[in-house]
């Protein structure tokens, strides 16, 4: 493997474990297994899932085998990681109709011909009892208890339910059914990972690697990105409303999408920080940003998008250089006049009805007509008043 193939798919890793024996495998002359699991809890990926599936494609492209796990049983379990109670458990339904779109959108970015997609209840719903013993007891209560969240959680007196315990395991078992020589997966997933190495073990088999990534932050930069919390941008938007959406972000969190979504090399994103140093604008900068990334999922509409969000801009004779604003509220959403009074657009909810009703506020480029219009917590927004007043707004 070249030097440049090895740094764009490092680039970005939290962990590597072990990784000498990482190393050695990719080293390694065979084509390697390489497995990431995806439960369909919601309807559409977005681009903080393609930090995985990007690193995927890399393995895909160096001739290697890449196995797209939906964990349609595991999904009716629900992923305790990083939460504080327990999920609430969708039906066999709802995973299934989710499912499908994610077997539409994954092959946005993996070659469907190189491509191995596997469902967890091909195996799980067919454990024999004796056999389901067997796995569990790959693991005790004392060990599960280290984990983070579980800790917190049996301290904090907050009840953890058995299913609970029972998704890690079960996590690993498709690493005993599937053999992976290396599974990936978000930070959030490292105990889940390293739990695949011992019931690997517990089987007799050689045990993979793993490589973990960031959770890639929302559109506000600060929590991870998630439809639930409005702050993500979908693999199935529009291209011109992901190129403003990609546009909206802060110049500091561009960097980050730069090093978890580009395909550019190290050396390019270099030339890019250095260039803003010595005067380049970041918007223009961020623009070659927003234009690779629509160009990946709207093939020929990259350039395109990037001259309607410019053609916008001039067309409502408003700067490019716009005020970003965080405003913190306390529930999931809140009220557009109360967003446009805290911002100081106005002077008061009135003042901002008053607007509404005439016509004079847009809301990400969407004349506004309702006054009960909200926006919901961990979304970036563009707002303008009239024709100056204009700002971007951070809900966090």
């Amino acid at each position: 493997m070249s030097k440049e193939s090895l740094e764009l798919l490092t680039r970005g890793t939290e962990e590597i474990i072990p990784e000498e024996a990482f190393l050695e495998q990719i080293d390694s002359k065979r084509t390697l297994r390489i497995k990431a699991g995806f439960d369909p809890t919601s309807p559409d990926l977005h681009l903080g899932h393609t930090v995985l599936l990007n690193k995927m494609k890399i393995f895909q492209d160096l001739g290697h085998e890449v196995i797209f796990l939906i964990g349609d049983f595991t999904g009716l379990v629900g992923d305790p990681s990083g939460v504080n109670e327990t999920r609430p458990v969708l039906t066999e339904e709802q995973l299934n109709k989710n499912a499908e779109t994610y077997k539409q959108q994954v092959f946005k970015i993996l070659d469907p011909d190189k491509t191995e997609i596997r469902y967890n209840s091909e195996w799980m719903n067919e454990v024999h009892p004796s056999e389901f013993i067997k796995l569990l007891s790959s693991y005790t209560v004392a060990r599960m208890l280290e984990r983070d969240d579980f800790s917190k959680r049996y301290k904090a007196q907050q009840p953890i339910s058995i299913h609970e315990f029972l998704y890690p395991i079960l996590q690993g078992y498709d690493s005993v059914k599937l053999n992976p020589d290396i599974e990936m997966g978000g930070t959030d997933q490292k105990f889940n990972l390293l739990l695949g190495r011992e019931v690997q073990k517990h089987y007799g088999q050689k045990q993979q690697s793993i490589l973990t990534v960031p959770l890639l932050e929302g559109l506000d930069g600060v929590k991870k990105m998630s439809k639930s919390l409005g702050n993500y941008i979908a693999l199935e938007d529009k291209p011109d409303d992901m190129f403003g959406k990609l546009m909206s972000i802060s110049d500091d969190l561009m960097w980050r999408y730069f090093s978890l979504l580009s395909f550019r090399s190290s050396k390019e994103i270099l030339v890019f920080k250095n260039d803003i140093n010595e005067g380049t604008n970041p918007r223009d900068i961020k623009f070659l940003l927003a234009e690779e990334i629509v160009e990946r999922f709207h093939k020929g509409l990259g350039e395109v998008s990037k001259g309607n969000f410019i053609n916008r801009f001039q067309k409502g004779n408003i700067s490019q250089d716009i005020e970003e604003i965080n405003i913190n509220i306390e529930n999931d959403s809140e009220l557009l006049t109360r967003i446009i009074k805290e911002s100081k657009l106005l002077s008061s909810t009135s003042e901002a009805l008053r607007m509404i009703q005439q016509g004079a506020v847009k809301l990400n480029d969407e004349k506004v007509s309702d006054g009960k219009t909200t926006v919901q917590k961990g979304s970036s927004n563009l707002i303008q008043v009239g024709k100056k007043k204009v700002a971007k707004i951070f809900i966090v």
